[in-house]
């Protein structure tokens, strides 16, 4: 017999499938039910785990940014050590209930958000999240001592969707999954008047995190706190960064095969970072969105959050190489820019960055393509119908 699988659309049809599934010996998988990653591949990958996984553990698709799929196979005890860790250094209001408005197959609120109401006793209140953002608004106007989870990506949809809603019973708001949104403070302080708002950062390898840091910490938005206790954080010679922790995933499945993480393997997050004075550690980017152009070494994520400062919409890069065979990028906004918008993100450009960091192309588009996790899926962006050039540079 083959292992259990679970979708985001069954969990939303029977969360007890996953209660059930949790209390179960055998090991399941949790698997987006619009992945673009053939169930195939997920069940031989499955069949494929070494015995001591098969019993205890649970198992997470993901593809990320780099298209790839990987299995991400967990330890049940690790996991809800790393739940009740959560809840402690998370001071301030504490929460009873959660409203979950991301796919419970994304590690970050499958972590954050059901097994932190599993294993403290708090209520999970499920909602389709921005894809139904009327019912979203209004159990969020009705929460009471509630937290809640999103990605930054998600902001200007709350932005858009929800522009003068208030919400005094959310008293935890945290941010993963991508650049915090630390240009939209002011914002989310005035929807959410009474909630500690937080950037957690981690990985899939991690299950799913590895820092935390209140937003009044720190005013740079890629300043990602501190270790959680009991976890080390380095960067090795070329910027990346490297972690060890006690609640990580054992190993991963992936083409390349099965590797399983040793107890003092050093294990790469995806992303660049450098330590400050104080302890935090601060992003430069995914690894693969720094490159260097003409001499010069770009971050698209410094470049994404200069953007956003001065553009309250979606904001996306795609990789592109030019005409001399310089690599470069293309900045997308959604929806398409006014002559004055647009006038603006290129000042805020021209005035922090020389030439060489400039994109390409500015395009302008309706709506950018998501993951189901709700963060952009920056592989679609090149491929993107009705999307129109608003400006190009002069190479």
């Amino acid at each position: 017999m083959g292992m259990l699988t679970l979708t985001d659309v069954e969990l939303s049809q029977d969360i007890g499938c996953l209660d059930r599934a949790w209390a179960a010996d055998a090991t399941f998988a949790l698997v987006p039910a619009r992945s673009s990653v053939p169930r195939e591949w997920v069940m031989d990958a499955l069949r494929r785990l070494p015995e001591p996984w098969r019993q205890g553990h649970f198992a997470l698709l993901t593809s990320g940014s780099t298209g790839q799929p990987k299995l991400i196979v967990g330890l049940r005890q690790r996991a809800e050590a790393l739940a009740r860790l959560l809840d402690q250094v998370q001071s301030g209001a504490a929460a009873a209930a959660t409203v979950v408005a991301l796919p419970l197959t994304y590690c970050y609120a499958f972590v954050n958000q059901w097994l932190w109401s599993r294993v403290l006793g708090r209520r999970l209140i499920l909602t389709q999240g921005f894809g139904e953002p009327e019912s979203l608004r209004v159990v969020l106007a009705q929460a009471r001592d509630t937290m809640l989870c999103l990605v930054g990506a998600q902001v200007p949809l709350l932005r858009r969707g929800m522009p003068d809603a208030v919400f005094p019973g959310v008293v935890r708001l945290h941010f993963a999954g991508g650049a915090f949104p630390q240009e939209h403070l002011d914002f989310l302080s005035d929807r959410f008047p009474n909630a500690l708002i937080f950037n957690n950062y981690g990985c899939a390898e991690a299950m799913p995190r590895l820092t935390l840091r209140g937003a009044a910490a720190s005013e740079q938005g890629a300043n990602i706190g501190w270790p959680l206790p009991g976890i080390a954080l380095t960067a090795g010679a070329d910027g990346r960064l490297l972690f060890r922790s006690p609640f990580a995933a054992v190993g991963v499945v992936d083409a390349a095969g099965i590797h399983a993480f040793s107890p003092d393997e050093w294990v790469e997050s995806g992303d660049l970072a450098v330590p400050t004075a104080d302890g935090s550690w601060v992003l430069s980017g995914r690894s693969n969105e720094v490159f260097k152009r003409y001499g010069e070494k770009v971050s698209l994520a410094q470049l994404i959050g200069s953007v956003r400062l001065v553009w309250v919409g979606e904001a996306a890069f795609y990789r592109e190489t030019d005409r001399q065979g310089e690599q470069g990028a293309v900045l997308v906004l959604a929806p398409s820019p006014s002559a004055d918008e647009l006038r603006r993100v290129l000042s805020a450009l021209r005035a922090e960055y020389p030439r060489p960091h400039w994109p390409l192309r500015i395009e302008g588009a309706d709506v950018l393509p998501r993951l189901p996790s709700g963060k952009i899926d920056n592989l679609r962006l090149a491929a993107l119908e009705r999307r129109a050039i608003v400006w190009k540079q002069r190479i």
